[in-house]
């Protein structure tokens, strides 16, 4: 990057852009980007939240308006087997830098099967090997469907990625062990130390701890910068390990 000037620096939503769907705008924290922007400042960016809180859907239309396939991978996807995805990209502002990223991709767990078939299709092209994704357990090179999800998914981040690079994953612990999860958090940190940017929900406690990430959560209304020790996936999973017998005993207790 450019003086480590981030590929996206902010991003606010233009509602006028939006029409028809009104469940968008109760979302109350969507709807306050319309009046004030998020700014990034750091390389690496955690959106946090219940579910429904909005986080994916952000993630999702910014990723979207960037010019990434709704279901994931690169620029260069442009596969469609679901038109699923929200209209808020229309209403999307994102201020840019004045360099353009190396590669940039958009992975969502759910939908990585989508993703891994045409990557595998593609390589199956005339004049290709057939075979261009490393298996990070065994270093060999696979088609993604020659893996499990966790190793297709991990893999596909390892080789797709550069430095300088900007990604967008939408809850990758979905598809990786807590171990495998320590690897991608070893990924997105030398990833962020080499000039790229990340912008990732999730749910994971693991990735959370990134040094120097920033973590913005969705909850209360309104967009705010919280600590990890302040993540619910921080607070239920520690108390859970802490109290095990006694919340089981709580949540389970036989009816009366």
């Amino acid at each position: 990057m450019l003086d480590g000037e981030l590929f996206i620096s902010s991003v606010s939503i233009l509602w006028e852009l939006v029409h028809g769907d009104e469940y968008l705008r109760r979302i109350s924290a969507l709807a306050s980007l319309g009046e004030r922007p998020l700014a990034f400042d750091s390389n690496v960016t955690f959106f946090v939240g219940e579910n429904g809180s909005g986080k994916s859907t952000l993630l999702e239309a910014m990723a979207v308006a960037y010019g990434l396939n709704a279901e994931g991978g690169t620029s260069n996807y442009t596969f469609a087997t679901r038109d699923s995805h929200s209209i808020l990209h229309k209403g999307i502002y994102m201020e840019r830098g004045r360099l353009a990223p190396r590669s940039s991709f958009f992975l969502r767990a759910e939908s990585f099967y989508n993703v891994a078939s045409e990557a595998d299709r593609c390589s199956m092209r005339p004049g290709l090997s057939g075979a261009m994704y490393t298996n990070p357990v065994t270093g060999g090179k696979v088609l993604l469907h020659e893996m499990s999800h966790g190793e297709a998914f991990l893999g596909f981040i390892q080789d797709a990625s550069r430095d300088n690079g900007l990604y967008f994953l939408d809850e990758p612990e979905a598809a990786l062990s807590p171990s495998r999860q320590l690897t991608l958090l070893y990924e997105m940190d030398q990833l962020a130390h080499h000039g790229s940017q990340l912008i990732v929900a999730t749910h994971s406690p693991v990735l959370l701890g990134l040094p120097g990430a920033r973590i913005i959560s969705f909850d209360g209304g309104e967009l705010h910068e919280i600590a990890y020790e302040e993540t619910e996936s921080y607070q239920v999973t520690e108390l859970f390990i802490n109290n095990r017998e006694r919340m089981l005993h709580e949540l389970l207790e036989p009816r009366v």
